[in-house]
């Protein structure tokens, strides 16, 4: 059942939400101002969530025989989004948030298309749950913005 470029592929997303996830952790702890208590939460929520998305998807690269990244210089080395240093504020954080969650959706779809072509379904279901969550969180953090 081996697919490299699918686990190629999952390994970029599985370094996308390592960075990801680190960037929320600041957030969380880092958010100051008028939203502090609401954002605080939020960022708890995104960032646990997260982290259960990570294991999912190491525990998916292993089960069609590949082998996840596990070590943050390859999540750097490897990762399409960013670090993210200093931002307080929630417009910030907010903000952060879309454009890495739009990066991240793009991804996925990606994936799941791939393992559609590949009769993966496994991976394609995987990427269905991802995404259809993630269209919502991203549509909230756009409506907060506003």
């Amino acid at each position: 059942m081996k697919n490299d470029k699918i686990i190629d592929k999952l390994n970029i997303l599985l370094a996308d939400y390592q960075i990801y996830y680190q960037n929320l952790r600041g957030f969380h702890w880092n958010i100051q101002g008028k939203h502090f208590f609401q954002l605080h939460d939020k960022f708890e929520e995104l960032y646990t969530d997260s982290a259960q998305k990570i294991d999912d998807i190491a525990e998916r690269i292993l089960t069609i025989e590949g082998k996840p990244l596990h070590s943050f210089k390859d999540y750097i080395e490897t990762s399409t989004i960013k670090a993210k240093k200093n931002i307080h504020d929630g417009e910030g954080a907010v903000s952060s948030i879309i454009d890495d969650l739009k990066n991240i959706l793009d991804l996925e779809r990606e994936i799941k298309e791939m393992a559609s072509e590949a009769s993966d379904d496994g991976t394609e279901d995987l990427m269905s749950d991802f995404i259809d969550e993630q269209e919502k969180t991203l549509w909230m953090m756009k409506a907060w913005m506003k």
